[in-house]
């Protein structure tokens, strides 16, 4: 096993430099410039043109991605033109409230989607089935920002029960670290039902299909004729081999929770990385705009490694040996 994740770590290389070139030639091909956001009555053309000059911006692609990898290798992901900081400093600083609503998210929908959808399985074509799948059909139909908007207006403006957005009240003296977490996981109910809905809906749509698929096999079958009461057969034998496709929409889906979040965030003004990719997006931040893409790739080749790995957990049988 950990030959096979030293391998794939060597081969996830290559692939990071390949979304490295792609991500940016796709960002320079935008129209605008690192100072087209730049107001100032004060500055002239000529400014704007030698602050370009200093950034590198009229050197060829091959100069300044090969400047840019290079000096990240180095750990240094180079100076936010629109904050004036590194961006390492500038990601470090909002990775931790992004971490926590995602991960609070996976966790929470894996832990309401899987005995949903084995219960569903289990009771196929019964009411309750019907009713679960409506839900769940909802859940993955309705988008993300509706749902958001729609959650801010009922329970925000309407009912009062949450804030309207930011990670804590403004102006609040904490008293101490549970007065603050208290203060944090009120303001994160919102955001991360929001966020959870879809995955909530997903896997639990995984889970109840693979499980169909699984309950009829003969090795299921001879279980319950030896006598096995259901719910061995069912969470012993059936759940564990019907648990693989889900481990692999949960590690693919990883990303994609953080490309949700960018919505969710900034529906709530969650200060995450969410908000700062689309301030970045916004005033052509280069810099950030690469070093986000790349935090993002690498997760992606994360989610891939942890999917991977989990299929060997689940699966005693899986050898990658």
């Amino acid at each position: 096993m950990y030959q096979y994740i030293i391998r794939r770590i060597l081969q996830s290389i290559p692939t990071l430099l390949g979304i490295t070139v792609f991500v940016f030639l796709i960002i320079n091909a935008a129209p605008g410039n690192p100072m087209s956001h730049l107001v100032d009555p004060n500055m002239t053309g000529e400014d704007r043109a030698n602050r370009l000059e200093a950034l590198g911006y009229y050197d060829p692609l091959p100069v300044r991605y090969a400047t840019w990898i290079t000096e990240a290798v180095q750990g240094n992901l180079g100076y936010s033109t629109r904050y004036s900081r590194p961006v390492t400093q500038l990601i470090s600083t909002r990775i931790v409230p992004t971490f926590l609503l995602t991960f609070s998210s996976m966790f929470i929908s894996v832990l309401i989607a899987v005995p949903i959808g084995v219960f569903s399985s289990t009771r196929q074509y019964s009411k309750m089935d019907y009713f679960l799948t409506v839900l769940a059909m909802a859940g993955i139909s309705i988008p993300v920002f509706f749902l958001a908007i729609l959650g801010l207006r009922l329970f925000a403006f309407d009912l009062g029960w949450v804030p309207l957005g930011g990670m804590v009240t403004a102006g609040r003296v904490h008293t101490g670290f549970f007065d603050y977490a208290l203060d944090v996981l009120h303001h994160l109910i919102m955001p991360l039902a929001v966020l959870s809905a879809a995955n909530i809906a997903t896997y639990m749509r995984y889970t109840r299909s693979s499980m169909l698929e699984v309950v009829r096999q003969d090795y299921i079958r001879t279980a319950r004729a030896k006598g096995l009461s259901e719910k061995v057969v069912i969470y012993k034998h059936a759940l564990r081999n019907a648990l693989i496709p889900v481990v692999t929409v949960f590690g693919l889906s990883l990303p994609f929770l953080f490309s949700g979040a960018v919505i969710t965030e900034t529906v709530f003004t969650w200060p995450g990385m969410g908000i700062l990719n689309v301030e970045a997006v916004g005033t052509r931040d280069y810099p950030l705009l690469m070093g986000i893409n790349l935090f993002l790739a690498i997760l992606v080749l994360l989610g891939n490694l942890l999917a991977d790995i989990m299929y060997a957990v689940v699966d005693p049988r899986i050898r990658y040996n």
